[in-house]
């Protein structure tokens, strides 16, 4: 069950991510579901490093690093997503 709880929150933080970002994105769902998904993933590392992946109540400072997280990792990857594109692209 925890993969489906990861594709969620993933696609949760994904959201949140192109929502905060300026300008539109350009990559698709399911690539922004990926890129929060790794945004956590990154978040939660950064979390158990400095001390604050497991606090008593709710986890705030480990749900902000994982946003912070899914924020870099979503506007990174869209800079890489539109290179691609961007480069594929034919003149008519």
């Amino acid at each position: 069950m925890s993969w489906l709880w990861a594709i969620i929150v993933g696609f949760v933080l994904g959201l949140i991510a192109r929502a905060v970002l300026p300008g539109k994105q350009h990559q698709p769902l399911w690539l922004t579901t990926l890129f929060g998904i790794v945004g956590g993933i990154l978040g939660n590392a950064v979390a158990v490093w400095i001390g604050v992946g497991e606090t008593k109540g709710i986890d705030w400072t480990r749900h902000l690093l994982q946003l912070a997280g899914a924020v870099l990792i979503v506007a990174l990857g869209e800079m890489v997503y539109k290179s691609l594109k961007g480069g594929s692209r034919q003149m008519t």
